[in-house]
């Protein structure tokens, strides 16, 4: 699971330097659930906010998810399954892997996968959500993805998010066997990437129940962005959209631009 630092020019916000690393060993830094009091860790290390993308920085709704899969399902019959066996595959990959496209490539090496989708035609600049992440009160801020970089990059480009993260942390499809969420190892290449040691010194965002999960697993703070979160029990917070955010860790925000990301929802509706 590679990464690259984002490093960016605070008077123009945008990207000016990208470095990569490709190294696929995970330290063993910290043993899985290991907490540490986060009032002693702060001093010696960064704290971190993981987010997502797909699905959590913009909404489920937007029509992205029923694109990726009928761009899955292409592949699928591009390396010759049968119509009528690529719905079933491709889920059983999903539960196997993490990522259909992460079975895909195992058991056909030869797959092509580009990621194309005509992002620019359904996503727009999000004012609220940059203002938001702008005004976080934390040392890091990180994307922490199972999409490829490419992609990565042009919906934080979409959105107008450029130039407000540290670093990515995203996967390569053309690596064999490459790790993603769930999985553990992923979690702590992101922690890796992101130079933080502590599990209690990390914060997640996701709108995968079974990220969440594992995230609570090791340690971090955990927030679900549920279809209900009346009904989701994942995570330490649950809600609906990624700019209520600030009124389940209100530490990260002062009250003005609290009440400005609120309004960023209404203003939306």
């Amino acid at each position: 699971m590679p990464s690259t630092l984002l490093k960016t020019d605070k008077q123009t916000n945008g990207f000016i330097k990208a470095e990569e690393t490709n190294e696929t060993a995970i330290a063993d830094q910290v043993a899985v659930g290991e907490s540490i009091e986060r009032t002693i860790t702060p001093n010696h290390e960064p704290r971190v906010f993981f987010f997502d993308i797909d699905n959590c920085l913009y909404p489920k709704d937007s029509g992205i998810p029923d694109l990726m899969r009928a761009k899955i399902e292409k592949y699928f019959e591009d390396v010759g399954i049968e119509n009528n066996k690529v719905k079933s595959l491709s889920y059983r990959y999903y539960l196997d892997y993490g990522l259909a496209i992460r079975g895909l490539v195992i058991h056909h090496p030869d797959a092509k996968v580009d990621g194309a989708l005509p992002l620019e035609e359904i996503l727009s600049e999000n004012p609220p959500l940059r203002e938001m992440i702008k005004s976080m009160k934390i040392e890091k801020k990180w994307l922490f993805t199972n999409a490829g970089k490419a992609h990565a990059l042009r919906v934080i480009k979409i959105l107008g998010l450029e130039g407000l993260f540290d670093g990515l942390t995203y996967c390569d499809y053309t690596e064999p066997n490459f790790i993603c969420k769930p999985e553990t190892a992923s979690f702590r290449r992101a922690m890796k990437d992101a130079g933080v040691v502590h599990p209690s010194n990390c914060f997640f965002v996701d709108d995968s129940a079974a990220n969440v999960d594992k995230a609570l697993d090791i340690g971090w703070t955990a927030v679900h962005v549920a279809d209900d979160p009346v009904v989701s029990n994942f995570g330490h917070y649950q809600i609906t959209n990624i700019l209520e955010l600030p009124t389940v860790l209100p530490e990260f925000w002062d009250e003005e631009s609290t009440a400005a990301s609120l309004a960023g929802i209404a203003s939306s509706k």
